[in-house]
């Protein structure tokens, strides 16, 4: 698997990243069909998988209901060898998102992220945002309680997952990384994504396969990946065989095949 550069951050990310919402919740979702949750034994096949594949991107966060305790205790391998990703300021809670970007709401989130996932460091934190009032401040207090996560040696990097190309670019000063949607049926934040990589952060594309939705996988992750300044790709899956179809993909687009 190919190895990207977190722009200026100083982590290395593999080319294709593993989602892992469907590990961990699957209530109020919007991929095309229903599953149920996988058994432990599912999840370490999949993780194994990515390991064996070169995923070295892990993306889970609160919001992904049990995602961050099941990876605590099921990723396979020395801490090291992955870089995982969650993010904080949303929680889903008895059906329902709920949302706090307040500096002692962040903090209290990372540090409880962190005794999930039993580690003693994160390697990326994303804001997680709810889209409401994006062009405003409202995030700045969180984006400060990440910097001083930071020089505590809690996390590496900051982040921002938007979810209007407004409020992403109200952000791209504030933190390290943005996590931003491309696919062929939205495109509205690709002039984030060129201004993100100007200034040196780290790209992590999100809903590159539209949610399930992508008439053509391989050819919606092919044309992510060749974006200027991508980094990472995060698709979620739990399928060994998915997973596998879509490194092939990114990897037979490196090369330049069809």
């Amino acid at each position: 698997m190919e190895m990207r550069p977190l722009g200026a951050t100083g982590i290395m990310v593999s080319l294709l990243g593993l989602g892992t919402v469907k590990i961990g919740r699957n209530e109020g979702v919007k991929y095309p069909q229903g599953f149920d949750l996988p058994d432990d034994a599912s999840v370490i096949r999949l993780l194994q998988e990515a390991r064996a594949l070169g995923v070295t991107l892990i993306d889970t966060a609160p919001a992904y209901g049990c995602s961050e305790e099941r990876l605590g205790r099921l990723l396979p391998g020395p801490r090291d060898g992955w870089v995982v990703a969650s993010k904080a300021g949303e929680w889903f809670e008895d059906g329902q998102s709920r949302f706090d970007f307040s500096a002692s709401a962040i903090i209290a989130s990372v540090e409880a992220s962190l005794r999930r996932l039993r580690t003693d460091y994160l390697d990326v934190v994303l804001l997680h945002s709810d889209g409401l009032d994006e062009a405003g401040d409202r995030f700045l207090p969180a984006a400060e309680a990440l910097d001083g996560l930071k020089r505590r040696g809690l996390i590496r990097a900051s982040g921002f997952s938007g979810k209007t190309p407004a409020g992403s670019r109200r952000m791209l000063d504030c933190v390290d990384v943005m996590m931003l949607t491309y696919n062929p049926g939205y495109t509205a934040d690709m002039p984030v994504i060129a201004e993100a990589a100007a200034a040196g952060k780290g790209v992590l594309i999100k809903k590159a396969l539209a949610s399930g939705h992508a008439a053509d996988p391989a050819q919606a992750l092919r044309a992510a990946a060749a974006i200027a300044g991508v980094s990472s790709i995060v698709v979620g899956t739990l399928s060994p065989a998915n997973l596998r179809a879509n490194a092939t993909a990114l990897q037979a687009g490196m090369r330049g095949e069809a």
